[in-house]
């Protein structure tokens, strides 16, 4: 049957112009926060651990904040073991986030669009995602609070 080629990934917005393409299984949680600005925290407070929180969307126009609801999410990662953080999250900006069912059908593969930090580009319904290194991320966010 069709349905067992597909592929789960969460698709999250992270900013204006990208929307991240992850295996359900690399986040801990999508946490939803209450929200009193426009720009989300740099770090969260989540199961009695201080998660740092990326922000691509800083500056572009895109909202993390939910007008309408006063909060905002955070997609929580779960992080490598012996990479300098256990757990770390990305803010969530626009109403894109959805969990999509992919299969080689349903995706046109763009490598010339992949991003410098992504390891892979596809569009999905209309939408370019981005398959970021997560790896690499973690590293840098690791290195930064060494840094602070």
């Amino acid at each position: 049957m069709a349905d067992n080629t597909k592929r789960w990934c969460v698709l999250i917005p992270c900013s204006s112009t990208e929307t991240w393409a992850v295996p359900q299984n690399c986040l801990a949680e999508i946490v939803t926060l209450q929200a009193d600005t426009q720009q989300p925290p740099q770090q969260v407070q989540w199961r009695e651990r201080t998660v740092p929180v990326l922000d691509l969307g800083n500056g572009d126009g895109s909202l993390w904040q939910q007008p309408r609801r006063e909060t905002g999410l955070v997609a929580i990662f779960l992080g490598l073991k012996g990479e300098g953080c256990e757990y770390w999250g990305v803010a969530v900006r626009g109403e894109r986030l959805v969990v999509a069912g992919l299969s080689p059908e349903t995706v046109e593969d763009v490598p010339g669009r992949a991003l410098e930090h992504a390891t892979a580009a596809f569009m999905f319904n209309g939408v370019l995602c981005q398959v970021p290194d997560l790896d690499a991320f973690q590293k840098k966010i690791a290195a930064s609070q060494m840094a602070a």
